[in-house]
C-alpha cells in the first residue's frame, strides 16, 4: 500500500477484466473504473497482458491484487470457471509479476475478494462471528469470513442439497432456465440456506450477484433463521477485495 492509502485492484471474469485504484481508508474507488473486454480465447498470457493494460491506463506502478475465477492455492489456478481451462495448474502469481514488470502481487478467488469488502466496509462492516458471503449467478460463489479473517477456497456453491448441487438448485441462472417466480425461488434458496447454517452457524448471510439488486423481491420471501442482508459494493467489491489483499498479504 502507498504512503496515501492507496492500492490497485483487478477483478477477471469470463466477460471482462476490471481495474481501479482504491482508497483503503473508505474502500472507495479514486476514478471510475477501466473495463477491458476478456480477451478470447482467455488463455494465461492474454490475460496477463490485459491487466499490464489496465495499470499503464490507470498510470499505476505499484502492488497489484487480482482476481480470478477459480480456487487459488499457494498462487496457482486449480480450477476455471468461464475463464479459458489452460489456467489450470497456472502459476497465476508467477506469471501476473512477470507481465507487470516483477511487481509483487497477489491472486485469489473472485468471491473471496468480495467477501472481504463487504467484510471490511460493506454490508458486513460492523458485525463479527462468522459471515458467509453468497453471490447468486451462473453458479453460486462463496465466501467464508471469521472475524474479518477469511477461511479462502469454500466453494460452497458444489455443496450437496437433497442429494443436487446447491448451485444446481438455487443459482440465479436455474430461476432463468427453468422461469421460476421469485417465491419458487425463494424456497430453493432457503433449502440451501438451511443446509448451511446447519454446518456452520453464520452470524449472517450476505447476498451479492445482480439478482440481489432485486433483493426485496425474494429476500423477505426466505425461511431459514439466519438474517439474510444484500451486499452492498455491488461491482465493486472483487477490486476493492484485491486491493486489500495485496496491500495486506493475504495470499491463498
Amino acid at each position: 500500500m502507498s504512503a496515501r492509502g492507496l492500492s490497485f485492484g483487478i477483478d477477471i471474469g469470463g466477460s471482462g477484466v476490471k481495474g481501479a485504484i482504491v482508497d483503503l481508508t473508505t474502500g472507495e474507488l479514486t476514478h471510475e473504473r477501466i473495463k477491458i473486454t476478456t480477451p478470447q480465447p482467455s488463455t494465461p498470457a492474454a490475460v496477463a497482458s490485459a491487466c499490464a493494460e489496465l495499470c499503464t491506463r490507470a498510470n499505476w506502478e505499484g502492488p497489484v491484487g487480482l482476481t480470478l475465477p477459480a480456487v487459488v492455492l499457494d498462487g496457482y489456478a486449480r480450477t476455471a470457471a468461464n475463464i479459458d481451462p489452460s489456467w489450470i495448474g497456472t502459476d497465476a502469481r508467477a506469471l501476473f509479476s512477470e507481465a507487470l514488470g516483477g511487481r509483487t502481487v497477489s491472486v485469489l478467488n473472485d468471491a473471496d475478494a468480495a467477501g472481504l469488502a463487504e467484510d471490511r466496509y460493506g454490508a458486513a462492516r460492523e458485525l463479527d462471528g462468522l459471515t458467509l458471503l453468497l453471490t447468486f449467478g451462473t453458479g453460486i460463489g462463496s465466501a467464508v469470513l471469521y472475524n474479518g479473517t477469511l477461511v479462502p477456497n469454500s466453494e460452497l456453491g458444489h455443496l450437496e442439497v437433497h442429494g443436487v448441487e446447491a448451485e444446481h438448485m438455487a443459482a440465479a441462472s436455474v430461476k432463468d432456465r427453468e422461469d421460476l417466480t421469485y417465491a419458487q425461488w425463494a424456497e430453493r434458496v432457503s433449502t440451501v440456506l438451511v443446509t448451511m447454517e446447519n454446518l456452520f452457524w453464520p452470524k449472517v448471510f450476505v447476498v451479492g450477484g445482480g439478482i440481489s439488486r432485486d433483493y426485496g423481491k425474494w429476500i423477505p420471501l426466505l425461511s431459514n433463521r439466519t438474517p439474510v442482508i444484500p451486499a452492498v459494493l455491488k461491482n465493486t467489491a472483487g477490486i476493492v477485495g484485491a486491493a486489500m489483499a495485496v496491500a495486506e498479504g493475504i495470499t491463498p
